[in-house]
């Protein structure tokens, strides 16, 4: 690794992606996590007993906060922000403001504080819209229809990529977007299918599925997520560009994903279908040529290895 004597801002650094890079990043760094710890993953890690990490309580709206935690930091990676589909649609205000304000809050910081090396903006796989195969970074982006609360996360997150790239090209702020395509693994808290099955699947319990589950995924494991975040902080070719980081060899459908993980951790559960989400991604399987060619990644981890890794941290921290 390259990376170090850096000192690295990592907003959301207490969630699942922010702790798991800080984890990658902590040697020979110093780091600080900056989060309200709404979702608090490092709970489960070692780095609060480090002495080279600082957690910061804080919130992205807060740009003073962010401005005097920021200082001094020669790396920007910005994770924070409202996710998960219930969250998103019965708080469509508050998603809004903290993924396009908190972004904006965040990039204006780093400028204004002459953040040097890179500032990594996360962005979304949502921007795609509802039927998305194969999709590459030169693709054009969907924001659904207006009223729609489903929307407002794809919407407020391609705002906030837009505005990265604005920062770069009028202020030459050395930004970085990422779209992450539907990251799973240890330390995974809050929604997300993957692991809601996984930990279902554990305890033998009824797994429920929105609708026929026919809507198709693919699924990229953590270590994979992390490992493209570290070639797009390393390599000069990242500034200014977007990158799809995903796996387009872990597809399956929401219904065959439960399926494959009955059989793979050997679980009694029965699958039973639920209410359908009110709108939906149907489709979502991306193309990361680009990323391969300018970044040198290419996820390793396929499906099955990764719900084994997942339900054994799962089962070594009794979640």
């Amino acid at each position: 690794m390259s990376i170090a004597g850096k000192r690295i801002f990592i907003t959301g650094g207490a969630g699942f992606i922010g702790s798991t890079l800080a984890s990658k990043l902590r040697q020979n760094n110093e780091i600080v996590l900056y989060d309200n710890l709404a979702r608090n993953t490092i709970q489960h890690t070692g780095l609060g007993k480090l002495d080279n990490v600082h957690l910061v309580k804080g919130d992205v709206l807060d740009y003073d906060a962010v401005h005097a935690a920021m200082k001094d930091s020669d790396i920007v990676v910005h994770a924070a922000g409202i996710a998960g589909i219930d969250t998103v649609i019965k708080s469509p205000v508050k998603t809004m403001e903290v993924n396009l304000l908190g972004t904006a809050n965040v990039l204006r910081a780093a400028c204004h504080l002459g953040v040097k090396d890179r500032v990594l903006d996360f962005s979304t796989s949502e921007v795609f819209g509802s039927m998305a195969f194969r999709v590459d970074e030169g693709m054009n982006t969907v924001s659904g229809s207006a009223g729609e609360a489903r929307w407002v996360y794809a919407v407020s997150k391609l705002a906030g990529e837009h505005l990265a790239h604005a920062y770069y090209k009028e202020f030459g702020l050395p930004t970085v977007g990422i779209r992450p395509f539907n990251i799973y693994g240890p330390g995974q808290t809050g929604e997300g299918a993957i692991q809601i099955f996984i930990r279902k699947a554990l305890k033998n319990e009824t797994i429920t599925i929105h609708g026929d589950g026919v809507q198709i995924r693919a699924w990229c494991f953590v270590d994979d997520m992390v490992e493209g975040l570290m070639c797009a902080l390393e390599k000069p070719a990242a500034v200014g560009e977007s990158f799809n980081i995903g796996n387009a060899r872990a597809v399956t459908t929401i219904y065959g994903l439960a399926e494959t993980v009955c059989r793979v951790l050997n679980s009694s559960s029965k699958i039973v279908h639920g209410k359908a989400l009110s709108a939906d991604i149907e489709l979502r399987v991306p193309e990361t040529e680009k990323a391969e060619k300018l970044l040198g990644f290419k996820a390793q981890v396929d499906l099955e290895e990764g719900i084994l890794r997942t339900a054994e941290w799962f089962e070594g921290n009794k979640l």
